[in-house]
């Protein structure tokens, strides 16, 4: 099976790539590289032990996705491909609306035109919007709270009727918690080109002393400590859950919406104590005001998943502040070797 992964050389799309290849799936990564190297392509291929195709180029660009696809023969895509900030995406909305939107729109137009009808969507839990309750299931009500959130729900409602007007569409959006976490290896993690806007990134870089503090945006919130509540997932974990959907595509039709997460809520204040002790040493921080379109708390109900896909998270929070922090020391190691 010939898939396409948008955003594929992306700190998600790299490790599903992994798993994919692993799992004997022919494996084309379709990436800008606004915000990620071309080097990931050999990682995964030494990873996954296979050959994994780099096409370059913007998803916006129709005709050039139409004719990757076609080149490749794609039976199916993954479509990780977009900005994903919540911050950002408040300051810079038709920037948001212009590559998430826009860039699905003209995917599903190259996709329709060669025939392919099967898509995973990388959706967010964002679409949930202020929580009405705890934990967030498929039935939670849709509500956003920032142009990044909007942009996505457009896009499922977009999805939900595409596949409401043809039958042969198969679509699953999976509604993501929160990803942490790095390949057992240390050769793929996250690690966001410039200022990085996600916790997990900002706690290592601090971790390893490459920056001095971390700063935490809002101590007042109506939760145990004062600071967010969230429901950390590994990456692994996640790219698993993205080859049990495929798995399950190739079975149904139709248009699915499925939660990936843990189920168990975790505060910003203790992810900095896990990574504490994963370091050994303490990491400094200051808090900050709230950031707009930030929630008190949101974690997932996954029995969906389990249910429908066979899916369930396995990697503690643990593990995930271990292989972040094996990641970044490798990556600095790195550096200072070819320094």
């Amino acid at each position: 099976m010939n898939i396409l992964l948008t955003g594929g050389t992306g700190y998600i799309g790299s490790h599903i790539a992994v798993v994919f290849a692993q799992m004997g799936y022919r494996v084309v990564l379709y990436d800008n590289l606004s915000n990620s190297t071309e080097d990931v392509v050999e990682k995964i291929n030494a990873i996954a032990g296979s050959r994994c195709i780099l096409a370059q180029g913007d998803v916006r660009d129709t005709a050039l996705l139409q004719a990757t696809l076609s080149r490749h023969r794609i039976d199916a895509v993954v479509h990780l491909a977009g900005s994903k900030a919540v911050a950002e995406s408040v300051a810079r909305p038709v920037e948001y609306y212009a590559n998430n939107v826009q860039g699905t729109i003209s995917l599903l137009q190259a996709m329709s035109s060669v025939g392919t009808r099967m898509l995973v969507f990388s959706s967010s839990a964002t679409v949930y919007g202020q929580p009405s309750y705890l934990p967030i299931d498929e039935a939670h009500p849709t509500g956003v709270t920032s142009p990044y959130g909007r942009s996505k729900l457009h896009i499922e409602e977009l999805l939900k009727d595409v596949a409401a007007s043809d039958p042969n569409w198969r679509i699953v959006c999976l509604r993501y918690f929160n990803p942490v976490g790095s390949h057992e290896t240390a050769l793929l993690g996250e690690k966001p080109i410039g200022r990085p806007n996600n916790l997990v990134p900002f706690i290592a870089e601090v971790a390893i002393g490459k920056r001095d503090i971390v700063r935490v945006f809002g101590d007042d919130y109506h939760t145990p400590d004062g600071t967010g509540l969230r429901d950390y997932v590994h990456v692994m974990d996640l790219a698993e859950g993205h080859e049990a959907a495929m798995k399950f595509l190739q079975l149904n039709t139709g248009w699915h919406a499925i939660n990936l997460g843990t189920g168990i809520a975790h505060s910003v204040l203790e992810m900095i104590r896990a990574f504490e002790v994963a370091a050994g040493k303490r990491i400094p921080l200051e808090f900050a005001p709230r950031r707009p379109g930030d929630v008190a708390a949101c974690f997932g109900d996954p029995s969906k998943a389990e249910i429908v896909l066979g899916w369930k998270a396995t990697r503690t929070i643990e593990s995930m502040c271990r292989s972040t922090l094996h990641f970044y020391t490798n990556m600095e190691a790195a550096h200072q070797t070819r320094s």
